[in-house]
């Protein structure tokens, strides 16, 4: 039995770790940040039904950062995750996941009684922007179609569908986002979006139900009011790497914390 954090009644709840964008390469930067998040989530106290990871696990695509992202998420808890524009899905396939190596979307699903968690491959080869492949799609409407109306639904990819009011992450967000929309239409049981790709926490809209950003573990995104150098100082590397965990709770209420993370 799961050593599961509680309700204020003793009911077990649902807690997912969300982290995205560790952009590992052949430094020493992005691993260390990438291993002080993962030590402290190694260090909780509980048991999570999952660490999502939602793209740009790589900077360059290369079996060598993939060998080496795949060492740093050896966990006790089930990870969870898919490409962003920065990954090779060829590469993702067999230095990540230990699988044969193909060039079709990489689209996963984690089910348990309680929760259904499907990522899905919102990367373009070739591309910055998203885009949510029709194969892609018929492959979500399918897990959806075999999962319960009681069962609430997670769904996860890089790019958020919808517009966040930062223009550089804005033009290449997930585009052909409608048909997702309507696909949520019919699957009243999807709890909520989950995406990285925009290096900030945020929280937004979209087809009804909650959308919601992970911070960048690799960097933060300046924002168009905050200061910057020059036009293109677009990160800042002084910020401490951050990791979102998604709540539900027996009445099926979502909650989101975001926590910072000392390296």
């Amino acid at each position: 039995m799961r050593n599961s954090p509680t309700t204020t009644g003793g009911t077990p709840v649902i807690v997912i770790a969300h982290l995205s964008d560790t952009h590992i390469d052949s430094g020493p930067r992005s691993v260390e940040r990438t291993q002080a998040v993962m030590r402290y989530l190694e260090d909780l106290p509980y048991d999570l039904d999952a660490v999502l990871v939602t793209g740009d696990i790589t900077d360059h695509g290369l079996p060598s950062e993939y060998e080496r992202a795949r060492r740093l998420f050896s966990s006790r808890h089930p990870v969870l995750l898919c490409p962003g524009n920065h990954d090779s899905r060829d590469a993702f396939r067999t230095h990540l996941l230990a699988q044969e190596g193909a060039t079709t979307p990489v689209n996963q699903v984690l089910r348990s009684a309680d929760v259904v968690i499907a990522v899905c491959d919102s990367s373009v080869p070739g591309k910055d922007e998203g885009f949510l492949s029709d194969e892609t799609l018929a492959w979500l409407e399918d897990v959806l179609d075999r999962t319960s109306d009681r069962t609430p639904v997670l769904i996860g990819f890089h790019h958020p569908p919808a517009q966040l009011h930062v223009p550089f992450v804005d033009g290449i967000r997930q585009f052909g986002a409608e048909r997702l929309a309507a696909l949520a239409d019919r699957h009243r049981n999807i709890a909520a979006f989950l995406c990285g790709h925009a290096h900030t926490a945020a929280a937004t809209v979209f087809a009804g139900r909650p959308l919601l950003v992970a911070p960048g573990v690799v960097s933060t995104i300046r924002l168009p009011w905050e200061h910057g150098a020059h036009p293109q100082d677009h990160v800042h590397l002084d910020h401490a790497p951050a990791l979102a965990f998604h709540i539900l709770d027996d009445a099926g209420r979502l909650t989101t914390h975001f926590r910072q993370v000392r390296v």
